[in-house]
This record gives C-alpha cells, structure tokens and sequence, in this order.
C-alpha cells in the first residue's frame, strides 16, 4: 500500500474535539503513509499522486468526486465498492432505499469508476437478502463485510489479470439521493406496510418522525397490522 488518503480530520461529538477517522487510525498503527486532501481535485494533491505512481487506487465511501486526471493516473485504474446491485440505486443511499421501497434482496458491487457517479463498468457483485426486521444500521452492518471480501478478492483478481470487466445497462439505472430529514417524515395517507419500511430504512439515520399534539416524535420501530 503505498498511500492511504482520507479526510481532514474535523470536529466530533459534543466536546467537539478535533479528531482523525477510523481509516487514518488504523493506517497509522500500519504505518502506513496518510494523505488528507480537502480537495482531490486539487493540482497539488494531484501532482502528489503522479509522484506516488499507483498501480491501483481503491475508493471506499469518500464522499468526493475523483476528478479525470485522477481516474487516468493508476495503470489498472480506480476501482469503487457500492452497497446495491447495480445498475440499481445509484447514489448516495442505497441501503436505505432498498429497504423503503421494499426490494427482497440486495447486494454490494465492485467497479471500475468512471466521471459520472456510479456508471462504470461492473466487476463483481455478491447478493444479501434483506429481512423483515432489517434497519438501515442492520443491512449497512452486513453489507460492509460483504462489500470487504468481495473487494478483497476484486483486487486480487485484478492482480492476475482475470478480473471481468461488464458495462452497466444504464436504461435499467434506478437512483438513491442523498437523505435529509425530509425523508424521515411519517405521513399517514401512505400504508402500514410502506410506513413501517420507511421506519426500518430510516434508522438510524435520519430516523422517523412525526407530530402527535403538535409534539415531534421519534419513532424507532414499527409493524403493520391487520
């Protein structure tokens, strides 16, 4: 490994105290080189990787775009883990959405990136169902040990050169933007069923809600009845 790059570090809980992400800990235990660009896209960050030299760049849940220059440095590319079956859910929260809209069975998948977000070409993909008491926390959980192995072996079959290289139907693309507390909202012309999947999809983050008395409430778990 020749570079880990994560973000600044920043400003935590209710002391606020500044502190470093759990990758830059553990590379740090590795001893293991850390970068921590506000930008990417900045030359300066840019001139850093082109010095380095990768052969490979693997991007996990970093929240930046990874501009061209970037793309075009490693010799076998940048590849990214994303938490759907893609072309399914693209974007930002794809195990919340599974669940809200009430999909049986999910995955993790590995690919190649490309400039638009979570459009390039698929490598592997290993399916995990999704069960009835399944929160957002729950179903994340699983498919970030998922999403580890099936990296894990992507990376190797990139090494001997067998890694498939499959382009994404993009007319069976389906999308999950980024959440708000917005779509946390309980509104009771919608069904049980629907109401209690936006409760499951929803915790722990941004958690249901509604109003009883013109008080706002949390509401953690839920089941439909008859």
């Amino acid at each position: 490994i020749a570079a880990v790059v994560t973000q600044p570090d920043k400003a935590q809980g209710r002391g606020q105290k500044v502190g470093m992400s759990p990758i830059k800990e553990l590379a740090l235990k590795l001893n293991l080189p850390v970068l921590q660009p506000k930008r990417v896209a900045d030359p300066e960050f840019i001139r850093t990787m082109e010095n380095i030299k990768p052969d490979l760049c693997v991007v996990v849940a970093f929240g930046q775009k990874i501009p061209d220059e970037l793309l075009e440095l490693p010799k076998f590319g940048c590849i990214n883990l994303h938490s759907s079956l893609l072309p399914k859910l693209r974007g930002a929260a794809p195990i919340n959405m599974a669940i809200a809209q009430g999909e049986s069975v999910t995955g993790v998948s590995t690919m190649y990136l490309s400039s638009e977000w979570d459009a390039g070409d698929i490598i592997l993909q290993a399916e995990e169902p999704i069960y009835d008491d399944d929160t957002g926390g729950s179903l994340h959980d699983r498919l970030m040990v998922k999403g580890a192995e099936l990296l894990v072996e992507t990376v190797r079959q990139i090494g001997e050169g067998t890694a498939p290289r499959i382009p994404q139907d993009h007319s069976e693309a389906t999308y999950a933007f980024k959440l708000t507390r917005a779509d946390g909202h309980l509104d009771f012309q919608r069904s049980a069923v629907e109401l209690s999947r936006i409760v499951r999809a929803m915790n722990p983050w941004p958690t249901a809600h509604t109003k009883i008395a013109g008080e706002s409430i949390k509401v953690w778990q839920a089941t439909p009845v008859a």
